[in-house]
């Protein structure tokens, strides 16, 4: 399966794999040299930091390499009045009238507690394509479902300062 990225998903991701590459990687090898040179490298917990901290950097290097090369551009074509990817929206409840923002981003920059929402996930599904005004129904599953009335739409940057999420 492939993910689905934004282009400044994917610049993030660079970012950080030419700082993975770069200073993070100098930092490292520097640890690793300054611990091998205190000796016993049995008893030496420095080197062992050291060399997970390594092998866990070239881990995250790997998967972000990988999830560039399988990843599946998306970009937002909505109208400026409709729900697309990266855009801030604002729904009331329908049964408490309950407000609440919601920003719809992709599934790597996807962080419940920061209000962002992964793409795919019930929510952003049932808004994308809707506008200001329009009720919508939130298919939880198949015993659950929920209407919401979009109230606000801001469209937002792919350009925001976002972090992808590491795993």
């Amino acid at each position: 399966m492939h993910d689905e990225l934004t282009q400044g998903d994917i610049d993030k991701m660079k970012e950080e794999i030419a700082f993975r590459k770069g200073p993070l990687h100098s930092q490292i090898i520097k640890e690793l040299q300054e611990a091998r040179a205190q000796g016993d490298l049995s008893e030496n917990f420095e080197y062992y930091a050291a060399k997970k901290a390594n092998g866990r950097n070239n881990s995250r290097i790997r998967y972000l390499e990988n999830m560039i090369r399988t990843a599946k551009l998306i970009r937002d074509d909505s109208a400026a009045d409709t729900v697309g990817i990266n855009n801030t929206v604002t729904i009331r409840m329908k049964d408490s009238g309950e407000e609440e923002v919601w920003r719809i981003v992709t599934t790597v920059r996807q962080d419940i507690m920061k209000g962002l929402i992964g793409n795919d996930s019930p929510m952003a599904k049932a808004l994308m394509g809707h506008k200001a005004g329009d009720v919508v129904t939130v298919n939880v599953s198949p015993d659950y479902k929920y209407d919401v009335e979009i109230t606000n739409i801001e469209k937002t940057s792919d350009e925001s300062g976002d972090r992808i999420n590491s795993y």
